[in-house]
């Protein structure tokens, strides 16, 4: 059953998931609010039909309860995947507290909040802990509550398939740490539709947390691969991939912290990185809200590039199992 909206606040919706999810809405001629500390980080956002930028300091209890009275939903894209154990915690705890106290008082009761998969109180990393515990303050908030834990999201403009094949335009060998890792990569397009498709239809879910995975399971190495073979990296055959042990891998998270800007990896990536990243087939997933998710395969060549190369190694693995 189609359920009506007619204003929707979407927190983060100047990131890479939620400009998707903003676009999607606005497709069912649903009004949007869209808050930024910047109004020019909203570029891509702004020129959307029936979507308002606001700039407002979320963070301020004042601030959030004024920005969400008058929303029949809010959706919370905010995450940072870098930090310390304080900035995991304002950004993954101490928010959505404050964002269910604003609900509270404004009336709003439906919620979409974006998790990780993998969150759990005794997971290896502060991020996947502190997403655990964001996740059981919204639980305890009394709110109607969609949780959705993506694994790894691909998409156009990731920063993950794209930042592998830009390192291996450059390096002619790849060092990686979790080369062994397992990932369960899913379209950003099907998240956005998963958030879409739980604010717009009546659900019976007896389980709030959703599990969005795509439908292939790969190792850190391998997408590593598929990336510089999709880019046509040296003549579609990529580069070597040197997998680190975790001394290396650390050496190397310790060098990322010198270089300017936010690093590439961090120890706290690597901690995460010490159990796959795989869905765990007893929650709903996204075929429960009747989404079938695409394979990267039919995806990453039409932004990376090499189509027929990537289908012969995809082909391979199949037949071999490996790569």
């Amino acid at each position: 059953m189609k359920k009506i909206l007619g204003k929707v606040l979407v927190l983060g919706g100047t990131g890479f998931v939620g400009r998707h999810v903003c676009e999607k809405l606005t497709r069912q001629n649903i009004r949007i609010t869209v808050p930024t500390r910047r109004r020019r980080n909203a570029q891509y956002v702004q020129s959307l039909p029936m979507l308002d930028v606001l700039e407002v300091n979320i963070h301020d209890p004042v601030a959030l309860a004024a920005l969400v009275a008058g929303h029949d939903a809010v959706v919370n894209l905010i995450a940072i995947l870098h930090g310390d154990e304080a900035a995991f915690e304002r950004a993954h705890v101490e928010f959505p507290k404050k964002l269910a106290a604003a609900c509270q008082q404004a009336g709003v009761k439906r919620l979409v909040h974006v998790s990780a998969l993998g969150a759990s109180l005794d997971a290896p990393s502060m991020y996947q802990r502190s997403k655990a515990r964001g996740e059981a303050v919204l639980q305890a908030a009394g709110l109607d509550l969609t949780i959705f834990r993506p694994s790894v999201i691909f998409g156009a403009d990731d920063k993950f398939l794209n930042l592998f094949a830009k390192l291996q335009k450059v390096f002619p060998v790849m060092p990686l740490a979790g080369a062994a890792t397992k990932f369960q990569p899913v379209w950003v397009e099907d998240v956005a539709q998963a958030v879409v498709s739980s604010l717009t239809t009546q659900s019976k879910l007896a389980n709030p947390v959703i599990e969005a995975c795509g439908p292939d399971v790969f190792t850190l190495k391998e997408l590593v691969q598929l990336s510089a073979i999709s880019a046509g990296i040296n003549r579609g055959r990529g580069r070597p991939v040197l997998a680190l042990p975790p001394f290396l891998g650390k050496l190397q998270a310790m060098a990322m912290r010198l270089l300017p800007g936010e690093p590439l990896i961090s120890q706290d990536n690597l901690d995460s990185m010490k159990v796959d990243n795989v869905g765990s087939g007893k929650l709903p997933n996204l075929q429960t809200l009747g989404i079938t998710p695409s394979s990267l395969a039919a995806i990453v060549p039409s932004y990376l590039g090499n189509r027929n190369e990537l289908r012969q190694q995809l082909a391979f693995r199949k037949t071999a199992g490996r790569f």
